[in-house]
């Protein structure tokens, strides 16, 4: 497995794991927590604030972050990324900050960023202390924020605008939390999400001690835990929630920027209640049986009355509308959840926060062979010799965005019960503890082999095995390298070596795992790997929040979890709430223990046409019925010329009267997607494609499709131009 050869990433883990891990995090906990934070339970009442922004980044020519591959760039976007932040303060004494992104982790030089710009604000108020920043760990976003070689290989270095999005979007929702504190109350609530993951590296888990596995039910962790935030005036403001599974619903093949599962789940969620809240005919409960609806709830069903030809006629009378020039605030105002129309109260925040994922897939059909059809190797997740045959099936396989929706909606689905349930009140105090540690230099007690009381050891810097190269069932590697290989090839090892040789006592100290890249110690033409990570705890009542700066496995993450809570709980009958919040503040790749680790595994558009004309319109007269798909082809520009965060490049019109255009769908919205493309791969030229999947709920009525964009001119200006497509009817 992939995870397993790459524990070494944070080095000391291998020692650790070797002389029984929970020991070690122990340690580390006792560190952390050293100056009592055993709190006195009490009456305190929270302030509490919310907040959200997008952070999409760019939507064309960027790397994506994830599966490491360099054709894998960005085309257009699946739905929109935010961040979203939530602040919990005691007035007058301490608070925490918790920012989850639609990214594949947090970065180091961000947070460093985010934090710089916090302090220029406000001060002390939010430092590296009690400020968490963590990842979905979607595959689908822009590549190029963090700052080690490894990490940027791909994406051919640093990426300035996805950096950008990523720290004013971070700052914006910590801005808006902020702003928005106020008196209120935080509830918990937990349980199982079933058929949303499955262990990608099954042979591994065996590995693990037969008495420990015993003690669990399932290979991987099945538990949400999510908190609920109620304003003292407003109500329900939002929620978290914390569970393991990766973002790997949409493959390696997708080009569309995409929160995937989580990110979906989240947006489902969002516009669950903001309906739901709205609607009084519907109860919230019922509410929860299926996808939010949107059209409905934001204008009446002004057609319903009209009989099929009666639209047509209407619809015939709006020819596709030639691209013109618009400004940029256009596109915002006229997004469905545009910030422009908000009233007082703020918008509903929901987050799908990333666990212990490490060993867990989302796509819980299982991994097969591409030319078979067969079961993949158990051991090697290999088909023949082959690892890029073994590809694993969500449950909308072979459609990729089907699975997406279906992993996020039965998150989405269990988060909902779990809010409305929610009964047990956090409280007490706020408290949080961070250190930075050096991974490669570590010196720990553990307990001998075989017993016989203790012994020191040491870590070592990191380095990547032969099984990193093989990828994962979720998306496989290149050049025959294996899961599960603990031996190497003799010629790739050559290849590193030429990079850096690993000396004999590297060696040593990373086996039982083969050396493809001696990361920890190749330093040019700067840090290739960190060895210096920041380790944390959020404490709010009963809920621990364990910030760990990578991906742990299920078993790794249960001996984490358990080891905390024997530092911290202070009776038997005292009940905590520990959760892991994995790439949080930084990255440094996958967390197994020992016994896992043993297994290895410039534009100019065609003369006569302008920016925004159609290039392929609906067909005329057209009639759509609920559950197909309209597609219409634009004359466009790169997305990265204007990013139009907070704003959308995508966006349905109903027609409201006999004149009047209402935002319907977004590309904020799961329905609809908005694709990027150029003819050829230097041409000057590019379009943009929007397909919209009607919803079930979509209302009956005259419809249109519009575009928004910004073409670069020769001389470097950019201009914003909006075009749509004829009117249809949906029946």
């Amino acid at each position: 497995m992939a995870g397993a050869s790459m524990g070494l990433q944070v080095p000391s883990l291998n020692v650790c794991a070797r002389k029984r891990c929970r020991l070690f995090w122990v340690s580390l906990v006792v560190l952390l927590l050293a100056s009592s934070t055993r709190v006195a339970f009490s009456d305190s009442k929270y302030l509490v604030g919310l907040g959200s922004y997008d952070i999409t980044g760019p939507a064309a020519d960027v790397n994506m972050m994830g599966y490491a591959m360099m054709e894998q760039t960005t085309s257009g976007v699946h739905f929109r990324l935010r961040a979203r932040s939530f602040i919990v303060a005691e007035p007058g004494k301490n608070r925490v900050v918790f920012v989850n992104l639609d990214a594949c982790m947090a970065s180091q030089i961000v947070t460093i960023k985010v934090l710089e710009r916090l302090k220029a604000r406000y001060g002390e108020l939010y430092t590296e202390k009690n400020v968490a920043i963590s990842g979905i760990h979607t595959h689908a976003g822009p590549a190029g924020y963090l700052q080690y070689v490894v990490y940027i290989v791909t994406s051919l270095g640093f990426v300035r605008q996805s950096f950008d999005a990523l720290v004013d979007g971070i700052e914006q929702s910590i801005i808006q939390a902020h702003e928005n504190l106020r008196p209120g109350s935080i509830y918990v609530n937990n349980g199982e999400v079933i058929d949303a993951g499955i262990n990608r590296s099954p042979s591994a888990y065996l590995n693990n001690p037969t008495e420990e596995r015993s003690k669990y039910k399932y290979d991987v962790d099945k538990e949400m835990t999510l908190i609920k935030f109620v304003d003292d005036e407003w109500g329900p403001i939002g929620s978290f929630n914390w569970f393991a599974t990766h973002g790997t619903s949409m493959s390696n093949t997708n080009s569309l920027i995409s929160g995937d599962n989580k990110g979906a789940a989240a947006r489902f969620m969002e516009d669950w209640f903001e309906q739901n809240n709205s609607a009084s005919s519907e109860s919230v409960q019922s509410a929860a049986e299926g996808i939010p609806r949107r059209v409905s709830s934001i204008i009446p069903d002004v057609h319903s009355h009209h009989r099929e030809h009666e639209l047509l006629e209407l619809a015939a009378s709006f020819g596709s509308a030639p691209g013109k020039p618009a400004t940029k605030i256009l596109s915002v105002a006229q997004r469905v959840r545009s910030a422009l129309r908000k009233a007082d109260k703020p918008s509903f925040v929901s987050a799908f926060c990333q666990s212990n994922c490490g060993d867990v897939s989302p796509n819980v059909l299982g991994a097969f062979c591409k030319d078979t059809g067969l079961p993949c190797d158990f051991n090697h997740s290999t088909c023949g010799g082959k690892n890029e045959l073994c590809v694993a099936r969500g449950p909308g396989y072979p459609d990729e965005f089907e699975s997406t929706r279906v992993i996020g909606e039965r998150q989405f689905r269990r988060a909902v019960e779990l809010f409305n349930n929610a009964t047990e009140e956090l409280t007490g105090q706020i408290d949080y503890r961070h250190t930075y540690l050096d991974f490669s230099q570590l010196e720990v007690m553990v307990p001998k082999q075989g017993g016989g009381g203790t012994e020191a050891v040491k870590t070592c810097p990191a380095a990547m095995g032969f099984a990193f190269a093989a990828g994962t069932i979720d998306g496989s590697g290149a050049f025959d390298f294996k899961q599960g290989d603990d031996k190497g090839n003799a010629f790739w090892k050559m290849v590193g070596g030429m990079l850096k040789a690993p000396n004999e006592e590297q060696i040593a100290c990373q086996q039982p795992k083969p050396i493809l890249l001696d990361t920890g110690e190749m330093t040019l033409p700067y840090q290739w790997a960190p060895s210096v990570l920041p380790i944390q705890i959020l404490r709010v009542g009963q809920l621990v929040i364990l910030s760990v700066p990578g991906e742990f496995t299920t078993m790794a993450g249960r001996r984490l979890r358990d080891a905390v809570k024997q530092v911290l709980t202070n009776d038997k009958n005292e009940k905590l709430h520990v959760v892991i919040a994995g790439l949080t503040n930084t990255y440094s790749q996958y967390i197994t223990t020992f016994e896992e680790y043993e297994i290895q595994r410039y534009e100019t558009t065609p003369l006569g046409t302008n920016f925004g004309d159609c290039s392929t319109d609906v067909p005329m007269n057209a009639t759509y019925k609920r559950g197909s798909m309209v597609s219409v082809v634009f004359w466009s520009a790169c997305p990265r010329n204007d990013l139009m965060t907070e704003g959308t490049f995508a966006l349905v019109e109903i027609l409201q009267g006999t004149d009047t255009w209402v935002p319907a769908y977004d590309d904020d919205d799961f329905c609809l997607r908005f694709i990027w493309s150029r003819p050829a791969k230097l041409s000057s030229r590019s379009h943009a494609t929007i397909e919209w999947r009607i919803p079930q709920s979509a209302t009956p009525g005259v419809y249109r499709i519009r575009h928004f964009g910004a073409a670069k001119a020769l001389l470097g200006s950019v201009r914003h131009f909006t075009g749509s497509s004829s009117a249809f009817v949906v029946a």
